[in-house]
């Protein structure tokens, strides 16, 4: 197929382009700077843009959509603009030019009120009980693809969850500077269950839902590994393959969240050049279990992961 790809120039963007081409489809991308992907056709612009999105939609079946504002504080009228409306433009776009398949990347936060989520599927996104901008408007994001599904173009909603892996500027980056300067505590111990995603079986994983969008149709997934770990543990991992040490501190979670409310304050009037140090949405990530049934996915995609959590730590340990 000819597919479309938003948010190509972030870090699971490109590896989802990669496993595009590597199934032999041919890849145009959409996003405000290059991909760096070798082979793919880049056109440069925001899905805030309906022209950029309509000319970027030409001639395409099939698309795949990452692009979204992705941060633990800011404007919300910035993550509404890109997140809402840049969802909407790009899908009456592509209805317009007759696509037929959409995968839209959503977030397991969507459906995470910040109680523990224990072995659980898909639940339905909840705008109202979401914390934080991000996931609240990728939320309403979500519940607005889906209401796209239909004969003429399927459409599922994809939640991979704690994306890692080799060349990461976000989450394994940040994690290895913040233990490097000794900043990285774990809450209650770093005993709450957690899942992760290799990067290489997201992208796997995104590319087997284009492939079967049209029996999955109006759907959503969470998209994991499959292998909850104690966050510690996780934490632990990462750092040792970075060459730093691992968090040796614990902090309670209602300290945390307490610090993380205070901060949100401060940064609503004096926001950092990098993301808070703690919000309370990160505190309730860092303290509460969420891992998933992988069972529909793997099954209804006939999809399973490739990589283990230990193999891509070894990976990790070798870039």
């Amino acid at each position: 197929m000819r597919v479309l790809a938003t948010g190509a120039s972030g870090f699971l963007g490109r590896a989802v382009v990669r496993a595009l081409q590597q199934e032999g489809h041919e890849v145009r991308t959409l996003q405000r700077r290059p991909s760096g992907v070798e082979g793919a056709h880049d056109r440069l612009g925001s899905v805030t843009d309906p022209d950029a999105v309509a000319s970027a939609l030409d001639g395409i079946d099939g698309v795949v959509h990452l692009a979204a504002k992705v941060s633990l504080a800011g404007d919300p009228a910035q993550f509404r603009a890109v997140n809402v409306e840049g969802t909407r433009t790009l899908l009456d776009a592509a209805r317009t030019a007759g696509v037929t398949r959409v995968v839209h990347v959503s977030s397991p936060s969507v459906a995470h009120a910040g109680h523990a989520l224990a072995g659980v599927g898909a639940e339905p996104a909840d705008p109202a009980a979401a914390r934080g901008e991000y996931a609240r408007t990728k939320a309403e994001a979500e519940l607005l693809a889906l209401s796209y599904a239909s004969e003429s173009m399927s459409l599922v909603a994809i939640r991979p969850h704690l994306v890692w892996g080799p060349g990461d500027t976000q989450l394994i980056a940040r994690i290895v500077d913040r233990a490097r300067r000794g900043r990285l505590p774990l809450l209650n111990g770093g005993a709450a269950l957690i899942d992760s995603t290799y990067v290489d079986n997201a992208a796997s994983g995104i590319v087997a839902a284009l492939d079967r969008v049209d029996e999955v149709s109006g759907r959503a997934y969470v998209l994991t590994n499959g292998e909850p770990r104690p966050v510690g543990d996780l934490l632990a991992g990462i750092c040792r393959a970075s060459g730093v040490e691992p968090p040796r501190f614990s902090v309670p979670a209602g300290l945390a969240k307490a610090a993380g409310a205070l901060v949100e304050r401060v940064w609503a009037v004096r926001p950092g050049e990098d993301e808070p140090p703690m919000t309370r949405f990160l505190a309730e990530q860092l303290s509460t279990a969420h891992w998933f049934d992988q069972t529909a996915i793997r099954r209804d995609l006939r999809w399973s992961p490739a990589v283990s959590l230990d193999e891509g730590l070894r990976r990790l340990s070798r870039a």
